[in-house]
């Protein structure tokens, strides 16, 4: 099992312990929906994390170019099976509207909400690897995603995390340049390694 199964404390919860018996009172998704409606964030790249406001790393040119590469390959694989959303919010929880870097959902009118769950999301890693391994990965596990990956660009990986029991994925597996990734939701599919990183 991976080290960062065994201890996983959020600083939410640090200041939840802290505070008591006093309550952290969170902001729920509809909030920060309204807020972001209106105007209330601007230009700032943020996002919605367990009840707290988040801002989101800037994109470096390797980080984008990953993104770029992940639309290319995924977009004519998953043609009139699902959709591709990059870099859109998905309302995976109550308190949490997280914008993973990739998702692939099932077709839809998303006009009026943002899809719940997703069959595959992908989040890439370049300052972010903490965030995405300890905080997300538990937020899409809890959603019922089947499949998240990690493409973490200073290793030259993508962790691919799957098989969810509650809010925590059970197996990771490794996959590096030279093999392919086959895809849980959509087993006839494959991905290989070296078409998505450099």
């Amino acid at each position: 099992m991976s080290p960062w199964y065994s201890f996983c404390v959020s600083s939410v919860e640090q200041i939840a312990e802290l505070v008591a018996p006093e309550r952290l009172r969170l902001l729920r998704r509809v909030e920060y929906e309204r807020m972001a409606e209106e105007g209330f964030f601007g230009d700032e790249r943020v996002e919605l994390v367990e009840g707290v406001i988040v801002e989101m790393s800037p994109q470096g040119p390797r980080h984008a170019a990953t993104v770029q590469r992940l639309t290319a390959k995924l977009v004519p694989l998953f043609a009139g099976r699902a959709e591709l959303r990059v870099q859109l919010p998905l309302a995976v929880s109550e308190h949490s509207l997280p914008e993973p870097d990739v998702a692939v959902v099932s077709p839809g009118d998303y006009d009026r909400s943002h899809p719940t769950t997703a069959f595959l999301v992908v989040e890439v890693a370049e300052s972010s690897l903490n965030k995405d391994r300890l905080v997300k990965a538990r937020l899409y596990a809890a959603a019922g995603v089947p499949e998240y990956w990690i493409a973490d660009i200073a290793a030259g990986l993508i962790e691919a995390h799957s098989d969810p029991v509650g809010d925590r994925y059970t197996r990771v597996t490794p996959a590096r340049p030279g093999e392919t990734l086959r895809l849980r939701a959509f087993p006839d599919l494959e991905v290989r390694v070296a078409d998505l990183l450099r």
